[in-house]
């Protein structure tokens, strides 16, 4: 990994925060030189001080140092203070471009790692004195094996941002891009901009005093948008190839006036979500009647009618009671349903009550709903409709049964009779209506779902038929790809739930020229994929991000401020691919992977298991790194079985050496090690904010920060087993489908590989107990110190490892 002829390295041991009465300093400087092979040792009281820095520097320059080791705090602790990646000595090794290398840095955890998880006591002395010991010497084996990373050849800075979906989410990403100084190419499937929201007749109260619907102002968006000079707007249009990396995609965009290529830096996938089927609600009388119609059917009647009365369908008269019926075919497991809450609905029935109330105050309006959800308004609006005298039922609707109006026509002039049961009373009622309105969901527009048919299919068991516009207006602000031409298409099978779905045609989004397929990974009930807790807007495809009701349900003004993000987010991907840097959620990390060809065995496990779609096969068959969509993870590291693909600051022998420095205690003095990968994102932070809480943990553990769980090589493991390790605990992120790995399927990467370490334990004669998983969140401040507590107890009572001393 590093000709190590031609390094040099100074090792830097600070005093302060109580490092210096708490550990025998001198000792550990001896260690770094003797054991650690540094050329300049040297402590220091404060060492993040100006004046511990300014010595670093001066030995940089004046030494000619290429390498640091600092044993001081976590290396999640004064980054600022200790980043020396742009420092780079008077004389030193040329990188591939004949520049001078930056300096390679090693943080040892010497505070939170050891003196603020140990007692101070006498009896402690010892061992802790052991841990920090240990500590320094991974931290110089570490800097040995490390170079300091260049930046990317591939990076390329195109500034312009692709925006797919006219509605609010893509005008609102479109014009934010813009006012940011960056060109947009909005990209709409009909031929006007605006989506569901140009249909509404009204639109729910986005300020104070949130008492009233207000004016629908779509037009002032689209106008911003037209009169932008710099967006390209697009119409009937669609995007029929994407290919490249962030800087610089391709995109063949087809319309009436055939495909224009475009190269652009970023991509903005607004293309909203469809509605729900109401025809696949039987039990309310779709179909029957005319007069049972959806939300956004009831939009197009209130603008019929202007100001006055709005006119029951079926024959003209008007509507003097109306029942709404909420969560119409969702939230419900029933096949055929959606199992997801839409958010918005409850608050569009309450605006559209109060339609009827402005026109007729003696209207009789009816709400009947299991849970009522307002976001946004604070329940203000609930209120002003209760005021106007919008009755609400706590309740459940079984069915709608249709009058004849004593002509025998069933058309419905005979009224509705609405079956429900009453939450509240506990019995059944009947409530009669003259026009009832469901509240049915969003089904996201997000192309073909690639895990459910393992190729660019045209049809799919889908949410969503995924030609269409957005769903009601206020439900995401008609957030579409499309939406002229969704009209007629607004059938949507659900999913999620098994049985009832119908093939539905599903026409890709993005049309992605990647191996995983043409469109991103769906996440549950068919929105795109997203980390929802970490990095809300990035999909597993880097430089491309989603926003709008296509990623989760949403209404209008969620979605104006998630298409903000997503546009933000965007920018931030075309500046970290110009300087060839790693984006989320290593932000700035310039390392990116090789790997020897000539030990490379062509198995493909790299390109099968890379989340992020960053790496192909080249025509010959061997991995090819796309760097700029790569995200550092290392997953492809950890897949490699003939172990040929490292990072220039993180691979197999950055970590392995770090292992190998571990001093091993023989069996007699009864000083167990127990060796614990941890994932920098979640459980290394988990460990250090125990630290900051004082909770005490095993002094036998030694703790080695990796970049996700799925960079963990399995010769780790059976190198740490052979040399005598007692224990080792793997901690990483939850996966699965509400997962919180940063890296998305990292966690579950190293699961599936870790379930096969059985046969190696099994071979070497070893308790399976000796190598253990565990899911941690950040915030498991007190639970990781109790695992690990608990674990070494499992350890001391199993025995020791009978390779120690071998």
């Amino acid at each position: 990994m590093n000709d190590e002829a031609a390094t040099k390295t100074g090792a830097y041991l600070c005093q302060g925060c109580g490092l210096g009465d708490r550990l025998d300093v001198a000792q550990l400087a001896e260690l770094a030189k003797s054991d650690g092979g540094a050329a300049v040792v040297r402590r220091h009281d404060m060492l993040c001080s100006a004046a511990g820095v300014a010595q670093i520097n001066a030995d940089i320059a004046e030494q000619n140092l290429t390498h640091l080791v600092i044993g001081a705090c976590s290396r999640r602790a004064k980054t600022e203070a200790f980043n020396f990646a742009e420092v780079a000595p008077a004389v030193a090794p040329a990188d591939g471009n004949g520049a001078a290398a930056a300096v390679a840095v090693a943080r040892a955890n010497l505070r939170e790692g050891v003196i603020w998880t140990q007692p101070d006591t006498d009896e402690a002395r010892e061992t802790t004195q052991e841990m920090a010991a240990d500590y320094v010497r991974m931290a110089c084996a570490e800097a040995r094996h490390m170079r300091p990373p260049a930046a990317s050849a591939q990076r390329a800075t195109n500034r312009r941002i692709l925006v797919v979906g006219g509605g609010v989410s893509g005008m609102t990403a479109a014009v934010e891009s813009a006012a940011a100084g960056y060109p947009v190419l909005l990209v709409e499937k009909t031929g006007q901009l605006g989506g569901w929201t140009r249909r509404l007749h009204r639109r729910l109260p986005a300020a104070e005093p949130y008492s009233a619907p207000r004016e629908n102002d779509i037009g002032d968006l689209v106008a911003r948008v037209e009169a932008d000079r710099a967006i390209t707007v697009f119409l009937n249009a669609t995007v029929t190839r994407t290919s490249g990396a962030p800087g610089r995609f391709s995109v063949d965009i087809t319309g009436a006036d055939g495909v224009a290529t475009e190269n652009i830096g970023a991509i903005v996938q607004a293309s909203g979500f469809s509605r729900y089927d109401a025809g696949r609600l039987p039990e309310f009388a779709v179909g029957k009647t005319p007069d049972v119609v959806d939300q956004m059917a009831l939009e197009q009647l209130a603008a019929d009618a202007g100001d006055a009365a709005i006119k029951r369908p079926s024959d003209g008269a008007e509507v003097t009671s109306v029942v709404f019926v909420q969560c119409a075919g969702q939230r419900s497991d029933k096949p055929g349903h959606l199992p997801y809450c839409s958010g918005f609905c409850c608050n569009v029935s309450i605006k559209q009550a109060l339609y009827f109330k402005a026109r007729n105050p003696a209207a009789d309006t009816h709400i009947i709903y299991t849970d009522l959800r307002v976001p946004g308004n604070g329940e203000d609006f609930y209120r002003a409709a209760q005021e106007a005298g919008v009755a609400f039922t706590n309740g459940v609707v079984e069915r709608v049964e249709v009058g004849d109006g004593g002509d025998g026509d069933g058309d419905g002039g005979g009224g509705l009779a609405v079956h429900f049961r009453d939450n509240i009373l506990g019995e059944d009622a009947v409530a009669a209506a003259d026009l009832v309105v469901l509240a049915t969901g969003q089904v996201p527009n997000s192309g073909v779902d690639i895990a459910a048919t393992g190729s660019p299919a045209a049809t799919v068991d889908s949410a969503a038929t995924n030609g269409g516009g957005s769903g009601d207006g206020d439900s995401g602000g008609g957030d579409s790809g499309s939406d002229g031409n969704s009209g007629d298409r607004d059938s949507a099978a659900a999913t999620g739930n098994g049985g009832g779905q119908a093939v539905v045609p599903v026409e890709s989004i993005l049309n992605l020229d990647y191996r995983q397929g043409p469109d991103m990974p769906h996440l549950k009930h068919g929105f795109s994929d997203s980390h929802f807790i970490c990095f809300p807007y990035e999909t597993r495809r880097t430089g491309i991000y989603t926003c709008g009701p296509v990623r989760r349900p949403m209404d209008i003004q969620q979605a104006v401020e998630d298409a903000t993000g997503a546009a933000m987010k965007a920018v931030q991907a075309i500046e970290n691919a110009g300087a060839g840097r790693a984006a989320h959620p290593r932000a700035g990390d310039l390392s990116f992977p090789s790997f020897r060809r000539e030990g490379c065995t062509q198995c493909k496990r790299c390109t099968v298991e890379c989340p992020f779609g960053a790496i192909d096969e080249d025509e010959t068959g061997y991995p090819q790194f796309n760097e700029s969509r790569c995200r550092r993870c290392g997953t492809c590291m950890g897949a490699c079985p003939v172990r040929v693909i490292s990072f220039e600051n993180y691979s197999v022998d950055t970590v392995g050496q770090q292992i190998k420095a571990i001093d091993m205690p023989d069996e007699f003095d009864e000083k167990p090690r127990i060796l614990i990968l941890a994932c920098e994102n979640d459980a290394y932070p988990a460990l250090d904010m125990a630290a900051h809480n004082r909770i005490e943990y095993n002094a036998f553990v030694r703790v080695i920060p990796i970049r996700c769980l799925g960079s963990v090589n399995l010769i780790w493991v059976t190198d740490a087993l052979n040399a005598g390790f007692d224990g080792i605990m793997l901690m990483g992120c939850k996966k699965g489908d509400d997962y919180q790995c940063h890296f998305v399927s990292g966690a579950a990467l190293a699961h599936e590989r870790m379930s096969k370490i059985d046969d190696t334990l099994e071979q070497l004669q070893l308790e399976p107990e000796r190598v253990q998983g565990y899911e941690i969140e950040i915030t498991d401040i007190r639970r990781v110190p109790q695992l690990i507590n608990d674990y070494a107890a499992k350890i001391d009572a199993i025995g020791m490892n009978p390779f120690k001393g071998f």
